[in-house]
């Protein structure tokens, strides 16, 4: 009987995770686009399908663009149309609540405070 072999999971080649990237960021763009122009039904949709993306090719969403959709139903979020954001300084956490669907989400600002704080000494 021949030994079965274990397969090790693939990796996406490096390219293909840059391109991934990319697209993730012009989808975003183009998210942003729709939303002001009032298509947020298609905005949505880019979102989601940046999404698939960076799971596909197991690629992380910036920073940047991960507090501009909802982590529950995935609306592209606009602070002061459908997205309120309140800063919790006791606490020291920014604070947006989706108003599509309620859901709160909760974004600690001390590390970048001093991220920024040793950007300016440097």
């Amino acid at each position: 009987m021949p030994a079965t072999r274990t397969r090790k999971p693939s990796r996406k080649p490096k390219w293909q995770r840059e391109i991934a990237k990319e697209r993730i960021e012009i989808l975003f763009r183009l998210a942003e686009k729709e939303f002001s122009s009032g298509m947020k039904d298609l905005a949505n949709r880019y979102v989601n399908l940046a999404r698939k993306i960076a799971m596909r090719y197991n690629v992380r969403v910036p920073a940047h663009l991960k507090r501009r959709f909802c982590k529950k139903c995935h609306a592209y979020l606009v602070p002061g149309v459908n997205a309120r954001v309140r800063i919790r300084s006791k606490q020291k956490y920014v604070l947006i609540t989706c108003l599509e669907c309620g859901h709160k989400m909760r974004f600690p600002y001390v590390r970048e405070k001093k991220e920024n704080e040793e950007k300016l000494q440097a």
